[in-house]
């Protein structure tokens, strides 16, 4: 073998390939325009929302969002045909970035760790199945819950153990559930929120603190305050109705 044959030889052994990985999607979608099911569904997605926000206001690492797509795989994103959770939870994230969507390769590979899907007669095998398998096989969302804004006693929720998977959560005496990663229980509250129902009431899913006091909304906050202030003025002598 000669010397040049050798030489040749260790100049290929030593080569370094330069090889990146592929780039990410940047064709993404982020909405399917589809409205959801009711008005009632989508003033119940906004209280989650609202309540996550006042539940969780002491913090900046966590995103609350809903009806946003949730992207987790260059195949999934061409194939554009997963819609995205009602409501979800994420923590331990940036809480200041603007997002359209849920983008997992954006995010440092992290997942929602709390996900709360309404019920339609359209959606509820969908969410009870396929998604459920999607959020516990390939998310790993520690929490699961599903509820029919129609019907209250739909609650469902599941919580992900180490080598066991999703296992039922057990409603406590007043049928509310414990979501353990976000510390706080889902349970109804029976009331009018934003004109709906447009007569009487009916039941919303509600976050609770750890103490069984609800997470109030914005305008109930309000509320509050206005009452107070008003029935400290009447202490005073004073009417509020007149100021």
């Amino acid at each position: 073998m000669s010397a040049e044959t050798t030489k040749s030889q260790e100049i290929s052994s030593n080569q370094v390939i330069d090889w990146s990985a592929p780039e990410p999607p940047s064709d993404l979608v982020f909405d399917d325009g589809e409205p959801l099911e009711t008005n009632r569904h989508r003033i119940a997605m906004n209280v989650l929302i609202d309540s996550a926000l006042s539940a969780l206001s002491g913090r900046s690492d966590f995103f609350a969002g809903g009806n946003m797509f949730v992207y987790y795989s260059r195949n999934q994103a061409m194939n554009r045909d997963f819609r995205g959770p009602d409501f979800f939870v994420a923590l331990d994230v940036d809480g200041s970035r603007e997002r359209q969507g849920w983008v997992v390769w954006e995010e440092d590979g992290r997942y929602p760790d709390a996900i709360v899907e309404l019920l339609s007669p359209s959606t509820a095998n969908v969410d009870r199945g396929v998604k459920k398998d999607l959020y516990e096989r390939v998310f790993r969302t520690p929490d699961y819950f599903v509820f029919d804004p129609f019907a209250a006693q739909e609650l469902t929720g599941w919580h992900l153990e180490l080598g066991r998977g999703y296992q039922p959560l057990i409603p406590n005496e007043r049928g509310w559930l414990w979501c353990e990663t976000l510390e706080l229980w889902l349970g109804t509250w029976n009331g009018s929120i934003r004109r709906e129902p447009p007569t009487g009431t009916c039941d919303w899913l509600r976050f609770y603190d750890r103490a069984f006091n609800l997470v109030l909304l914005p305008e109930e906050v309000e509320k509050q305050r206005a009452d107070r202030l008003a029935q400290r003025l009447r202490e005073l002598g004073e009417d509020p109705d007149l100021i």
